[in-house]
């Protein structure tokens, strides 16, 4: 805590910069989250996709194709998850490395002159950050796990299951299919935003307007983008 309050307390641009990229990165998950369920946005219209594949899936009694996409999902999960495990290895190294660091990144221009304390508190909010991704990857890769059991454990066309009972399955199938792909959409996120922090080592006011620019790309790719119009084109959806 100390550390903390060295570091921001002779520099008011700190605390502003940290409080603007808080809000930006805390209100757009919450925002995300919460407008997805009232606005057409890829988590809402990929989850009808999800439904329909899983309803799909209930009519065939071979389901390796299935099978295999779920494999293939959770490669890309696996492959982000272990690419954190190594950027963090590399963030612990810088952290041992502080006054090097400082001095390069002192000769970038425009660069705001940073202390000890504030470049290694810079450090720890990365690496926050990439806990954080990391905890959201390994989660949503288990969640992908629990779909493959529950693909494995749903009845067969040759069983006569009810209609009753093939909506039931569907619908638990493409809710846990779909937490675990918003687990993996948090977790992608998460890299945005600290990307963003990056600008911090060079100037608090950089820092800040890439916050802002991460948050208005993100929202365009999620609520308006050529993507969400061509998936909502095959359902039945005209784009602008």
């Amino acid at each position: 805590m100390e550390i903390v309050l060295q570091a921001l307390q002779p520099h008011w641009l700190n605390l502003l910069a940290l409080g603007w990229f808080l809000i930006c990165f805390k209100g757009y998950m919450q925002y995300a989250k919460r407008k997805s369920y009232s606005t057409a946005c890829l988590a809402s219209v990929l989850h009808l996709y999800r439904k329909e594949w899983m309803n799909r899936m209930l009519t065939r009694d071979m389901r390796i194709a299935d099978a295999t996409v779920i494999a293939n999902l959770e490669r890309g999960v696996s492959f982000f998850a272990s690419t954190t495990m190594l950027i963090l290895a590399g963030l612990m190294t810088v952290l041992g490395s502080t006054e090097q660091a400082i001095n390069v990144v002192a000769d970038i221009p425009f660069a705001f002159p940073a202390t000890r304390e504030e470049w290694e508190l810079k450090i720890l909010l990365l690496i926050y950050l990439f806990i954080y991704a990391f905890f959201k990857f390994t989660w949503s890769l288990r969640q992908y796990g629990f779909v493959s059991v529950m693909v494995g454990a749903a009845p067969t066309p040759s069983e006569h299951p009810t209609p009753r009972e093939c909506e039931a399955h569907a619908e638990r199938i493409s809710r846990m299919t779909s937490m675990a792909a918003n687990n993996f959409n948090i977790g992608l996120r998460t890299y945005y935003f600290a990307l963003a922090v990056l600008g911090w080592f060079i100037n608090p006011w950089l820092f800040m307007a890439l916050s802002a620019v991460v948050t208005v790309v993100l929202y365009r790719r999620e609520f308006s983008s050529s993507t969400l119009r061509t998936l909502m084109m095959s359902d039945g959806h005209e784009p602008d």
